[in-house]
């Protein structure tokens, strides 16, 4: 265990502002995923709703979301608990099965991310992902370098990714070769999560690559997950917001990425079209449903058009009381930036301590919550 992985509960604010995740983890409050698998949809059977329009599944959903809702309150107040939860009668069709239905759905024709490239991945076709219709796992293990709230965090890596990101530090399995992982089913995966917990795990951290064009395997896999461990959504966050919908009800913990505070560096160092628009977007929506770390990785030369804007929309639109920020300053040119650096010459280096001071500086000036976890 890391000393700060300890220690860091001891600050009042990470307590206050990850309220929720830290009762998920210490056993006081069922994670999500378990109060979505025991809200009643009114079905009689899976082939029943297999068979509905997706107009309405999604009206289905809004349904149970309703009581959903009622239930995750009960929970944060403190009147529902693991053990109150586990005597609850388990319905025939459950929220979360009508979550797995719109996860397939919305994979063929693919609308998981705001590409929206339609194609059809479980006829085989590849996605804007790299990605068919199977999902990779390309390691799961205990993971003791993420944030010392998280540590030690379950971390499964998924092959493919929706970014294309020119010093990507996971270059082999989101770009080159996404699809040599370990194909798994809904069942393995979760077997996977139960056996992470088993070990120690203080959530499960859906990571790659990115999650997001394995959702449909992921959320299918919530069925039949045994432990009650928190469910981290650790994502680019550039998913349409069908796909933030149907996170919102089993997602306790949210780690998304703030990349660039422009459309320009985005389309050039990412090939991401709409970025900002749609960051900001799903951000402005996730932060009202479960604790979250927002990460912004300090790029050389990109204070003025990237880090500083990240950090003034932060404090202008999200509430700062809410969220804590972790401003990264390990960046290395690593992948294409390394082989060609005369094409990338301003991403071209590490970032300079100056830098990264003056980053950290201009996030206390705006009042965002950093140093706890940075």
């Amino acid at each position: 265990m890391r000393p700060d992985a300890l220690t860091v509960w001891r600050n009042e604010e990470v307590r206050k502002r990850l309220s929720w995740y830290l009762s998920v983890m210490r056993g006081r409050v069922p994670p999500k995923f378990k109060i979505a698998r025991l809200i009643d949809i009114g079905a009689e059977g899976i082939d029943e709703i297999k068979v509905l329009e997706e107009k309405e599944l999604w009206r289905l959903h809004e349904k149970g979301r309703k009581n959903f809702l009622s239930l995750w309150k009960e929970a944060k107040e403190g009147s529902l608990g693991v053990k109150e939860l586990e005597k609850l009668e388990k319905p025939k069709v459950s929220f979360l099965d009508l979550k797995a239905e719109l996860s397939k759905r919305l994979t063929d024709p693919c609308r998981l991310c705001e590409r929206r490239c339609m194609v059809r991945r479980f006829r085989g076709e590849i996605g804007a992902c790299r990605l068919e219709g199977t999902a990779y796992v390309h390691s799961a293990f205990l993971h003791m370098g993420e944030e010392a709230p998280l540590v030690p965090s379950g971390t499964i890596f998924y092959g493919g990714c929706n970014f294309t990101c020119v010093y990507c530090q996971n270059f082999d399995i989101s770009q080159v070769q996404p699809r040599t992982g370990l194909p798994v089913t809904s069942e393995l995966l979760a077997r996977i999560q139960d056996d992470l917990a088993s070990r120690g795990a203080r959530n499960i951290n859906h990571v790659g690559g990115e999650p997001t064009p394995n959702l449909f395997v992921i959320v299918d896999s919530l069925r039949y997950v045994r432990a009650n461990i928190a469910q981290l959504w650790n994502s680019n966050f550039y998913m349409s917001y069908e796909a933030l919908n149907i996170l919102l009800d089993i997602i306790d913990i949210w780690l998304p990425d703030f990349k660039y505070g422009n459309n320009q560096c985005a389309l050039r160092l990412s090939a991401v079209p709409r970025y900002f628009e749609t960051i900001t977007r799903n951000l402005k929506v996730a932060v009202e449903w479960g604790d979250m770390i927002i990460r912004h990785l300090v790029l050389p030369n990109h204070l003025e058009c990237c880090t500083k804007p990240v950090l003034r929309w932060i404090s202008k639109n999200l509430p700062k009381d809410k969220i804590l920020v972790n401003i990264m300053d390990q960046y290395t040119p690593l992948h294409l930036v390394s082989k060609y650096p005369k094409m990338w010459p301003d991403i071209a280096r590490r970032p300079r301590y100056e830098e990264i001071v003056e980053a950290r500086r201009y996030a206390s000036e705006l009042g965002i919550l950093w140093e706890p976890i940075s």
